[in-house]
């Protein structure tokens, strides 16, 4: 594929910045940060236009705090003038390298998801031959282990504006000798790009027909015990060319089903985990409305969906 070049300016003209901020702003709208920066937009605007112009332009230090669900993690948020630079970086960046992913990588792609997931999975299941295994494997801290100087080739394979390439490898960095920060917007974006190359390495070099990702969560579908193990080997081996390591890896039958995306899927059946129906009951006894809406969101088209349901509407809700 052509390497796509000339794109700095495009990326931060004022009319840029402000599609940027509408963006940011929908995702940040309740936050002082947001406010505070549309108290003084138009000099908000052109200021960061005119750093970004004279290449004078740096990000802040990331605010960072720690979040203990589902797993202690270190969550790096960017200041909101960061944050829309940052979206209008993935206005520009995020379609020239989006061409380049497979259809089967779900996790934080316009018309995709989870649920797009799930029902992929649910689907190769079903086209799973009768005796056949799933493979499902799990990268070690996948965010913390990204070598920054291989994913800067990625994004250079595609991309040829280096002024721009700097600039995105500066949100790339958040003080540590290797990873990128968990909570910004462009790293979904890097995370995606680090692991093409073994999503295609699976489809094309394994020959693997059913085959999804989400993040670092990947599973093959409809293989041999003995063919299931000689991909994982190649997988391993293939991953440690990145920098990465298997965290926990399963093979099963298929008929077992598949604990994937936040669901428990049969070739026939859906179920939410048992942790999002602990969590959806807290919310109801605690009458956490939005949380709730959340987790019936999460459930539909499940079997759990109707008992969430009528639980909701016992507790005096009108889900």
């Amino acid at each position: 594929m052509k390497r796509v070049g000339n794109l700095y300016e495009t990326a931060f003209t004022l009319d840029a910045l402000y599609e940027a901020y509408l963006a940011a702003r929908h995702q940040k709208r309740a936050g002082r940060a947001c406010h505070e920066f549309e108290r003084r937009l138009g000099s908000n605007l052109q200021a960061l236009h005119l750093e970004l112009a004279d290449g004078s332009y740096r990000p802040r230090p990331y605010y960072s705090f720690v979040v203990k669900e589902p797993k202690p993690r270190t969550i790096h948020a960017p200041a909101f003038r960061d944050l829309v630079v940052q979206h209008a970086i993935y206005r520009v960046a995020g379609p020239i390298l989006d061409r380049t992913f497979i259809d089967q990588s779900f996790a934080c792609r316009k018309g995709l998801g989870t649920h797009a997931a799930s029902d992929y999975a649910q689907e190769a299941l079903r086209q799973s031959p009768t005796g056949s295994y799933t493979l499902k494997l799990d990268i070690r801290k996948f965010f913390y282990r990204i070598d920054r100087g291989i994913l800067r080739r990625l994004i250079e394979r595609r991309i040829k504006d280096a002024r721009l390439v700097d600039l995105m490898m500066r949100f790339a960095d958040h003080g540590e000798e290797k990873g990128i920060p968990i909570g910004s917007l462009v790293s979904q974006l890097y995370a995606l790009l680090y692991l093409n190359p073994l999503d295609h390495f699976v489809k094309r070099e394994l020959g693997v027909k059913h085959y999804c990702r989400y993040v670092d969560d990947f599973v093959l579908f409809g293989l041999s015990r003995e063919r299931a193990l000689e991909c994982r080997a190649r997988i391993v081996a293939f991953l440690a060319g990145l920098g990465l390591e298997l965290s926990k890896s399963t093979i099963a039958r298929t008929t077992r089903g598949l604990n994937f995306v936040g669901y428990r899927t049969w070739a026939g059946k859906r179920f939410v985990r048992r942790r999002a129906l602990f969590n959806f009951r807290r919310s109801l006894a605690s009458w956490d409305l939005p949380a709730v809406a959340s987790y019936l969101g999460h459930a539909k088209r499940t079997h759990s969906e109707r008992v969430m349901r009528s639980q909701a509407t016992a507790a005096g809700l009108r889900p």
